[in-house]
């Protein structure tokens, strides 16, 4: 248990207060939610209502907070009205928890402008020996909370099991994932971001270990990492769907959740295939000319990569989602008649190069697969990702720097983060070991229009952000925003300008 976490358990048993770490309230439809808790083990009741002041009850329950599931607290309401707002709070005796608040959704044929922000990658670890979070304390967090959406999103590596801070262990058991999210929980940006509105909750690869995959690292490792993450998220899962799951808001939106790590293949790195000069190839889809103009900057770029590699990239047997989600995912945006379809997808889709293995690119088949499908059968789509901490936009093309040039799709893909960990600038620079290789590369390669570069629209790779989305009747609009609230600056120094998608009928 962090230092952190350790006071303020401290403190409210000092206080005979049984609660903690604030309260939740997802997977929002126009009439259920469930809703989250923590508490010393033990009986509570759920009180939901319109009024702060909890005058105007509509719902009493009881419910337990569980010892076997870390002192948490879930419980499922229905019954509830469409587009009103409630609030709950959990009790105990005369002691309650945090009161939280959330709206319903619309109808579907209700045309009502929905406003809502995204972000992920979240490390509250403190240095060994210190009791204070090393990269931040969240406040991307707190400005998600102030912008007073309809929801929010907090998209993956929501713990990070395998810090990226220097000296600490890596949490691999049920217990030590607890503590990971008993951590982050501990700081009061997150727990207002929970509890400040409905919040849609969703894993990347951290929350398990980094890239992970089933067949690479087990199910004994997916077990623990699922369950820890059932545990402190409000959440639907199944076996046969892992997280995949879609909510509609109204006649505008519909949000499709894509889970891509319960059913993926392993990575082409497995085994040592695409190692080139003792670790993985840096670019092994990467042009020839691409990669010999930077090989001054990363000299294994000046050998090929190996031939197995980028025969495995190109597989069509592996898959990211497995057959039957996508399936179903494809299926059911196609027949979705909600004016705008956001993606929200772990990782990212749109073509960059520099390291794919766990991303889209790795599974190239697959990508093109789904990328052929939308754009022949689903307008108004987008898709919004986080995992690779930087702020990138472009188009999810086809292909963009191989023979016969760029082949647009027509859909754009809009990356925002991190909310606290290393940058993605940060990283390059430790691949490298060059500072300022990640801003370089960005600056030459990333912003660049084809046949110099990849063309991005928006090109930050050293920010702590959000994307603020704005969806109305005719247009879909996405800001991305620093901590601060601000719109994000992108390396040539200018605002990143607002992704706007108008509707278009297929």
């Amino acid at each position: 248990m962090g230092l952190g976490v350790l006071a303020v358990a401290v403190a409210a048993a000092l206080a005979g207060n049984p609660f903690s770490l604030g309260v939740a309230a997802g997977e929002i439809t126009t009439n259920t939610a469930f809703l989250w808790g923590h508490a010393t083990p033990g009986p509570v009741r759920l009180e939901v209502a319109r009024d702060t002041r909890f005058r105007r009850l509509v719902l009493g329950r009881n419910a337990r907070a569980d010892a076997k599931r870390d002192g948490t607290i879930h419980v499922r309401v229905a019954a509830l009205l469409p587009g009103r707002t409630y609030f709950y709070r959990f009790v105990r005796g005369r002691t309650a928890s945090a009161i939280g608040r959330f709206a319903t959704a619309p109808q579907p044929a209700r045309a009502v402008t929905v406003r809502f922000a995204v972000s992920g990658d979240a490390d509250a670890t403190p240095a060994p020996g210190t009791s204070g979070p090393v990269y931040n304390h969240f406040e991307v967090y707190s400005r998600m909370a102030a912008e007073r959406n309809a929801f929010n999103i907090n998209l993956g590596d929501t713990i990070y099991s395998d810090s990226e801070v220097a000296g600490t262990p890596v949490a691999l058991t049920f217990a030590a994932k607890w503590a990971k999210y008993r951590l982050n929980l501990s700081l009061p940006a997150l727990q207002r971001l929970r509890g400040s509105t409905g919040i849609y909750s969703h894993w990347d690869d951290h929350e398990f270990v980094n890239d992970f995959s089933v067949p690479e690292f087990g199910d004994d490792l997916y077990k623990a990492g699922a369950e820890a993450f059932l545990d402190y998220a409000p959440v639907t899962y199944s076996s046969a769907r892992g997280l995949y799951r879609t909510f509609r808001w109204g006649r505008n939106l519909e949000l499709f959740f894509l889970d891509e790590r319960s059913f993926r293949s392993a990575k082409e790195t497995a085994g040592g295939t695409c190692d080139n000069g003792g670790a993985p190839d840096l670019a092994p889809t990467a042009p020839a000319a691409v990669r010999a103009a930077f090989a001054a900057l990363v000299p294994s770029l000046a050998t090929p990569p190996p031939a197995a590699c980028v025969e495995r990239i190109r597989d069509p047997s592996r898959t990211m989602l497995g057959e039957s989600q996508f399936t179903r995912f494809t299926e059911a945006i196609a027949r979705s008649n909600a004016t705008f379809k956001v993606i929200v997808n772990e990782v990212p889709i749109q073509q960059f190069y520099a390291l794919p293995y766990d991303r889209w690119e790795g599974y190239e088949a697959e990508r093109k697969k789904l990328i052929l499908f939308l754009k022949s059968n689903v307008s108004n789509a987008i898709f919004l990702t986080t995992d690779t901490h930087a702020n990138f936009v472009n188009d999810v093309r086809l292909q963009t720097l191989e023979p016969g040039g760029p082949m647009d799709s027509g859909i754009t893909e809009v990356i925002t983060g991190p909310v606290a960990t290393k940058t993605f600038a940060d990283e390059i620079d430790a691949v490298t070991g060059k500072p300022g290789s990640g801003i370089l590369v960005s600056g030459l390669f990333f912003r660049p229009a084809p046949p110099r570069g990849v063309g991005m629209r928006c090109v930050a790779p050293k920010v702590y952000s959000y994307a603020e989305v704005s969806v109305t009747t005719t247009t879909l609009t996405v800001t991305e925003k620093d901590a601060a609230g601000h719109v994000v600056t992108d390396v040539a120094g200018q605002p990143c300008p607002p992704v706007v998608m108008q509707s278009s009928a297929r």
